[in-house]
Order: structure tokens, then sequence, then C-alpha cells
């Protein structure tokens, strides 16, 4: 007999089945037909779906070519919520606070991670949002140093930065235009950035990251622009990751070049607490 690792996941999306903290063990026959395997492991999903739901998301299966332990383990975590985030207001590289809210959610967050795996550094965007959301882990975590990298920092969104976001086409229609461009290449009026540049800049810093950190298991605080990118970067054929909630935790592993994803928007911490409730921000509409 063998056994079935399995963790939610962001459909059309590979994950690798190490540091299986909360997987779910199935007994899988290793002489059945790939067929009849396949439809074992789909039915196994229904039943665990049904006993322990997930937050909108579905849960897909995978192996690395990368088995013995030399990989990263990055848990990248949204920043808490913040007053722009509840009143619909792009933030962009604009350096707004947490809210009260998103105070909470980081302390929520933070116990969740120190009664994880050991964490072995954190890193975080130099905006304060993410600041202090990494600051909160890190001395729950053992006291740890918050590293700031402005490589993690949101995408900048030029002249929509500052603008409640439903009204942005009528007080800057070239921007908003830009913004909604289906041109990876395309920037925003007022020094904003392409998709493409925000691409290369975040992914460039989280392999920077497990580059250095093999064999460990380390946070990034950043933001939702910045985590869409990373998604798009581990699973380019994969389904969007739909909208990064506030606070959510998103399992990365790295293997030199090769990304997977081990989970993917798990908000169990917040279950219960009255904190779930995300602001604006974090979906394609991200700032």
């Amino acid at each position: 007999m063998s056994a079935v690792r399995t963790q939610w996941a962001s459909p059309g999306c590979l994950h690798s089945p190490r540091f299986s903290t909360r997987s779910v063990k199935i007994a899988v026959c290793v002489k059945f037909p790939a067929t009849i395997k396949t439809l074992l492991l789909k039915q196994s999903f229904a039943l665990t779906r049904l006993l322990n739901p997930p937050h909108s998301l579905s849960m897909s299966f995978s192996s690395s070519s990368c088995m013995d332990g030399s990989y990263a383990e990055i848990v990248v975590v949204r920043h808490g919520e913040t007053e722009w985030n509840a009143d619909g207001r792009i933030q962009g590289h604009l350096d707004v606070a947490l809210n009260e809210a998103g105070k909470q959610q980081a302390a929520l967050v933070a116990d969740r991670l120190s009664k994880e795996p050991k964490i072995s550094a954190v890193y975080s965007s130099d905006l304060k949002r993410a600041l202090v959301t990494a600051e909160t882990i890190a001395a729950k975590c053992g006291g740890l140093e918050v590293i700031t990298d402005p490589d993690l920092r949101e995408r900048n969104l030029g002249e929509l930065q500052g603008l409640v976001f439903r009204e942005a086409a009528k007080l800057s229609p070239k921007a908003h235009k830009a913004f909604l461009s289906h041109r990876t290449d395309q920037d925003i009026p007022g020094g904003g950035e392409s998709l493409d540049h925000l691409f290369q800049r975040c992914t460039s810093s989280l392999q920077r990251i497990g580059n250095k950190h093999k064999g460990e298991r380390v946070v990034v605080v950043s933001h939702g622009g910045v985590i869409r990118s990373l998604y798009k970067r581990a699973c380019p054929n994969g389904k969007s990751g739909g909208k990064v909630l506030n606070t959510s935790v998103n399992i990365f592993h790295l293997c030199d070049e090769e990304w997977t994803i081990k989970s993917w928007g798990d908000v169990s911490h917040l279950q219960q607490t009255g904190y779930l409730e995300s602001g604006f921000g974090g979906d394609k509409t991200s700032g």
C-alpha cells in the first residue's frame, strides 16, 4: 500500500508533498490501474472537502523532482487590512498603516505560524502595512529580525494611487484604461509599473530568498498584486489564483528554478474570529 498526501491548492497548480503538517493520508493500492487511482483520489477529495471545506479553494496533486530536501519552504503572507482596503482606495506604493482589524489579523496569523514548524527568517516589503504584519509574526516566532526588501512592494500604480477604485475611470481615465489593459507590458501613467516589471522584480526577490534558505522554512510578507505574480510564476498555465485575502497563507516550495505551491489562500486562522471579511485588493484590482 502507498499513501497519497493531499493539501489544499489552487486549480491547475502543482504542489510538493513535503512539510505536510496538515495533510490527509489516503491508502491507495499500487496495483490499481491509473484510472482507478484517479477515481479514488477524486472521491477522497470530495469527502475531505465535505468534512473540512477550504475558503473557496480546490485541490490538485503533484510531485516534485526535488526529493532530497534541498529546497526552501516559503510561507508568503499578505499584509493585514488597512483603512484604504476597507474603503476601496488604491494604495500601490503609498505607505498606509494597518487598521485595527489588520492588527488583529496580523496577531492571529502570527500565533498560527508560531505553532507550526520553525521559522528561520522573516522577510517583508518595506511598506509599513506589510512591515508591521511581518514584525508581529517575527516577534511571535522567536524574536526574529525582519529583513526588508523593496522588491516585495506592491505594484506602483502611478496616477491611480490614492483614488477610490470606483471613481478612477472618471478621475484618471488614461491610467484606468492602462490598468485594465490585457497587455502585460503596459505601464501606468504617472510612473506606474507594468505587470511584466512587477513580475520580474518580485519573482527575482523570492528566488534570491529561496536560494539563500534551502532546507529552511521562511516567511515573506507582501501584497496582493505581488502574491498573484508569484502564483503566476509557479503556475504559468494554471487558472487564476483568485482573490488573495488579508493575512492569507500561501506556501511555496523553491528547488533551484523549480517552483511549486503546497497550499494557497489559507485563512483558517481567521475563521470564527470576526476578521475574515477582507477589504479591497488582492485580486485583479489589487493595489
